[in-house]
């Protein structure tokens, strides 16, 4: 029987550079003179031989080899439709195994799901996009999918096919730019690339950008996972979560790098593992009364020695540290004893690696193609296309895609000043001004509403917090404000002013007064979040204890003075691990934290007294309730900077519930100072922080002091109080 193919089609298929396999492959209805009949085409390199099995019992026909590298044919002269079969592959080593055709499916993406990829308004790309175990036609395996517009040639390589390219070519669906292919017989576990070869000719694999699982560097390769099946049981978390305000509720967030946060140094220094960390951080963060975590990037990233912020798994848990389903577990854990979920997401940049989403199909593809757009100079990595569909499309759907599946409680959007502004850290002529001749960057600022409004909206109580470093107008109010619609923006401004003033050496805070009040002048033109964050901790910048002056004893003082201020200034509370027990050295990438501190009392004194401001926070609503208005915050004393004393009121929406914080930041005593306060009653100390259990030199006023109705400045009652050295005092009214 004469070949039906044409050779320049077989030549392409050896070559691997036929543009659409199917055309060639698989069962195809072929003219024989005038008479119609059915050939079937296969190739595989590998097979010494290959018949075609009937699925209706008709007889089994031995396939020609038309070419030596391995493309076969069968001539079915008696049939007249396409029709079910198997083939069989025999190997050089006598082995054999009857499998289904991958190119006898049709497509599985239907045209809907093809129109919403397009517009960018397809909020399930996870669920289309990617490596999917399914079911076809009664036949399980895999569907592979992905968006590559301008390859001229898509395959899938892996352990199946010995990562060559020739053998799982995908097809590509209409003008879509998408390609996909099913292929019968995978299962969980798989490895796979994505091999594709550009417009100009070059081939070169990759990983999938919508991959729910990676392997472990130094590989890099994407694994075939089904994240289905976890056996959630946090439905009355999720509940009261969609029936919450952050603005008004008790936010104490602990910042964790999971990789650093706790190893085992006798076990050649691994890392814990999600399982382990479901047991050690949970206790830990619960005894410590924090309300979340925050989690720096455990989405799949390239480099040990890094936070995570170059990003190249948008759908991927990071494999360091175990499966999707043990990261599952450890969220669970969290959420079963009281803790939120905060993932830090990084929608701002991507790094170069060669099998990240750089030149993905060979071109531009999820960058700028114009450097002055599409590339960071400062971080060596590009810059999102936030102008194109697919590529929101890509970045909503990860978004979502946390919330939904993995049931995190916020994102934490790192490097947002960098999305705002077009010439962010740039000189003249190296960035290019919007269509109105602005420095803002529109495309990625309607980017941010979009996230943002999505999140809100499907997912009912989660929060979207930005770091975010400038003065741009409205990054937290509502998007039908006119603002961004973030839950909360970092204060940086406050981070940066009230660190300076910490490291002076109190001696000289006196000329420094203002960096502790200058905060209050826009402490509500956001819904702001208070960071002490892994920032500040790195790059030679010391530790927190370390940043402060003074011999030990004053070292431990004041950072306790400094957290009460963070603690009881309006704006929720963040605070980096490590620095809630006075790690000396900055942060280190392979070593755990030095939890070997906690033998010494003044490190088990600072740990006790973070347990005790959380405590503190969540207990009393004049701290947290009233965080975004003027009415929950009024000075008693904000000018006394030659004694470098502060005092000030929090107070719920009664009135009459109300705290008063006394702040000494000096080593001084202050005996006998006046205070007005609102009421003559007793108040009692709620915190102290020089009290002896935290470290301290236990002055004070031994635990209540008693207001008088004599006034003072603009109140009515009065009192004289011991403000004990670089402390801060709480009082509460004793009703």
């Amino acid at each position: 029987m004469p070949p039906t193919v044409r050779d320049a089609d077989l030549e392409r298929i050896v070559r691997a550079e036929h543009h659409d396999p199917f055309e060639v492959l698989g069962c195809h209805v072929v003219k024989l003179g005038r008479k119609k009949a059915c050939a079937v085409r296969a190739f595989d390199p590998t097979a010494v031989a290959i018949t075609v099995v009937p699925r209706d019992g008709a007889e089994r026909v031995p396939m020609e080899r038309l070419h030596d590298e391995g493309f076969f044919e069968a001539v079915f002269p008696d049939r007249k439709q396409v029709f079910d079969y198997e083939l069989e592959l025999r190997w050089g080593d006598g082995t054999a195994a009857v499998t289904p055709d991958p190119y006898r499916f049709l497509p599985v993406l239907g045209e809907l799901d093809l129109q919403l990829l397009g517009e960018g308004n397809h909020r399930e790309s996870y669920e289309k996009l990617g490596a999917h175990l399914r079911t076809v036609d009664g036949v399980t395996g895999v569907h592979f999918a992905v968006w590559a517009p301008t390859a001229s040639r898509v395959s899938v390589v892996g352990d199946f096919n010995n990562w060559d390219g020739r053998r799982h070519p995908l097809r590509v669906v209409g003008g879509s730019g998408i390609w996909e292919l099913f292929v019968p017989g995978l299962r969980q576990g798989e490895r796979y690339k994505y091999e594709i070869r550009s417009g100009a000719g070059e081939t070169f694999p990759k990983a999938d950008p919508h991959a729910y699982y990676s392997e472990t560097r130094p590989g890099n390769a994407s694994v075939v996972w089904d994240i289905d099946g976890f056996e959630w049981g946090d439905a009355d978390w999720l509940a009261a979560r969609g029936a919450w305000d952050p603005l008004r509720a008790p936010i104490s967030i602990y910042e964790v790098h999971l990789g650093s946060w706790m190893r085992v140094p006798e076990e050649d220094n691994r890392w814990l593992s999600y399982d382990e960390l479901a047991e050690r951080l949970v206790e830990y963060v619960v005894r410590l009364g924090y309300t979340h975590v925050e989690l720096l990037p455990i989405t799949e990233h390239p480099l040990d020695k890094s936070w995570g912020y170059q990003c190249t798994g948008y759908f991927a848990p990071t494999s360091r540290f175990g499966t999707p389903q043990q990261l599952m577990g450890l969220v669970y854990a969290l959420h079963r004893s009281g803790v939120g979920v905060i993932l830090d997401w990084v929608p701002a940049h991507f790094p170069r690696d060669a099998h990240g989403l750089g030149r993905f199909d060979g071109t531009a593809l999820y960058e700028h193609e114009d450097p002055r757009k599409g590339e960071h100079q400062d971080w060596g990595t590009y810059i999102f296309n936030y102008g194109r569909n697919e590529v929101r499309n890509f970045l909503t759907s990860s978004a979502l895609f946390w919330l939904r599946k993995y049931h995190i409680d916020g994102l934490r959007v790192d490097a947002v000043a960098s999305m705002l502004y077009l010439d962010y850290s740039r000189e003249e002529g190296q960035w290019i001004p919007n269509e109105h001749g602005g420095r803002e960057n529109l495309e990625a600022i309607e980017f941010l509403k979009e996230v943002n409004t999505l999140t809100h909206g499907d997912q009912p109580g989660t929060m979207v917090l930005a770091e975010e470093s400038t003065a741009f107008p409205g990054v937290s109010k509502p998007v039908h404000e006119g603002g961004l619609g973030f839950t909360f923006k970092w204060n940086m401004g406050w981070m940066h002013d009230t660190l300076a003033y910490i490291g002076e050496d109190p001696i000289h805070r006196r000329y420094h007064h203002d960096k502790l009040s200058f905060g209050m002048l826009y402490a509500f033109s956001e819904n702001f979040v208070l960071p002490i964050s892994h920032d500040e901790v790195v790059h030679m910048k010391g530790s927190m204890i370390a940043k402060m002056p003074g011999d030990r004893w004053q070292q431990f003082a004041n950072l306790r003075a400094y957290y009460g201020f963070q603690w009881t200034m309006p704006g929720k509370k963040l605070l980096f691990m490590g620095q809630e027990f006075g790690q000396f050295d900055e942060w280190n990438d392979h070593l755990s934290l030095d939890w070997n501190l906690l033998q010494y009392g003044k490190h088990q004194g600072l740990q006790d007294y973070v347990a005790a401001l959380n405590r503190v926070y969540r207990d009393h609503p004049a701290l947290h309730r009233q965080d975004a208005s003027w009415e929950g915050f009024q000075w008693l004393s904000v000018d006394d900077a030659e004694n470098s004393v502060l005092g000030y009121l929090r107070r719920a929406e009664d009135p009459a519930d109300h705290l008063v914080v006394l702040c000494n930041f000096t080593p001084v005593p202050r005996e006998q100072y006046v205070f007005g306060v609102p009421e003559a009653v007793t108040y009692r100390e709620v915190i102290n922080s020089d009290a002896e259990i935290y470290g301290g030199s236990n002055m004070g006023n031994l635990g209540r002091v008693e207001a008088r109705p004599e006034p003072a400045g603009d109140w009515s009652a009065s009192i004289r109080v011991t403000l004990p050295p670089l402390s801060v005092v709480i009082l509460q009214p004793d009703r």
